[in-house]
């Protein structure tokens, strides 16, 4: 950490947060089924009270999965809450476990993949899954990257998780509010650039494309990126594996025609293959963001 941070760190406020990290610690040192186990169980007391939340969730499954059983909808609720809170307790193991056990635990299925075709810049475009900082972390051990991230309201948060995430070959770490200029740049030196496009961040800069059939605004970058730095689009997927068993990165061949010079239908490009990767495993999407919060002129908030 920087000792210039330390003064607001260090506020007498902060330290049921510090007490939060110091939990974590702890628990880094037990094996990651004890720790699954213990996200499990964590997962599933919650997923039992009402709670914003839990409305959020069951909103936003019911909206993606009308044709699911009830049941069905309710398990993926509950599994949906377990899986973030294994990711958000295993977090102690990306900011102090070992780089050894690190390799152990998060494996890349097919390293062969990562730069596609090794001459145009590469964009991963990593959506948001459970394992995302897994994922983010495994391949910064390997070279250097640039990644962007939003600033976490909560100073101590906020200070982990760029620690987390600067451990290995000192990546490239862009704030969302520094513009689009640093990721440029990092494309044009050759970086490779792991991008999470695929949360609500209002109107500006984003298109409404569907989203499971619902109008849902996103942000129209990628393609832009695309154009800008002919780079080419590789899917990086992390999936949690079952048992405490870690997590598996995989590639996915670099997009063909993309971008094809129609914004609309390249961003909904982007979302059908983040809606089949859902699909496959339904628990492990960041339903608790609510993904169809900005509507277009003149409809109401599904989420009332």
């Amino acid at each position: 950490m920087k000792p210039a941070a330390h003064a607001n760190l260090l506020h007498p406020s902060l330290l049921p947060n510090w007490l939060g990290v110091g939990a974590l610690w702890l628990l880094h040192w037990l094996p990651l089924p004890v720790q699954a186990a213990l996200g499990n169980a964590a997962g599933w007391l919650i997923a039992q009270f009402p709670g914003r939340r839990r409305r959020i969730v069951a909103t936003n499954l019911a909206l993606c999965f009308p044709e699911a059983a009830p049941e069905t909808r309710r398990r993926w609720l509950r599994q949906t809450f377990q899986s973030s809170m294994r990711a958000a307790l295993e977090h102690g193991v990306l900011w102090w476990g070992s780089e050894a056990r690190l390799r152990r635990l998060i494996r890349i299925d097919n390293p062969e993949a990562v730069l596609g075709d090794g001459k145009r810049p590469v964009i991963w475009l990593a959506p948001h899954f459970v394992g995302l900082d897994m994922g983010g972390v495994r391949l910064a051990m390997d070279r250097t990257a640039a990644s962007m991230y939003a600033r976490a309201k909560d100073p101590v948060a906020d200070e982990m998780m760029r620690h987390g995430r600067s451990r290995f070959f000192s990546p490239v770490l862009i704030a969302k509010n520094d513009g689009i200029k640093p990721v440029l740049k990092a494309l044009k030196d050759g970086l490779p650039f792991y991008y999470l496009p695929d949360q609500d961040h209002g109107r500006l800069n984003a298109v409404f494309v569907p989203f499971f059939g619902i109008p849902a605004a996103t942000v129209s970058a990628l393609p832009r990126l695309a154009k800008l730095t002919g780079a080419q689009i590789i899917p990086a997927i992390t999936r949690q594996l079952p048992w405490g068993r870690g997590y598996a990165v995989r590639f996915y061949p670099p997009w063909d025609n993309y971008p094809s010079g129609d914004l609309e239908a390249d961003v909904a490009r982007m979302n059908g293959f983040i809606e089949d990767r859902i699909r496959e495993m339904p628990s492990q999407y960041l339903w608790l963001h609510r993904r169809f919060k900005t509507r277009p002129e003149g409809e109401a908030s599904l989420y009332e």
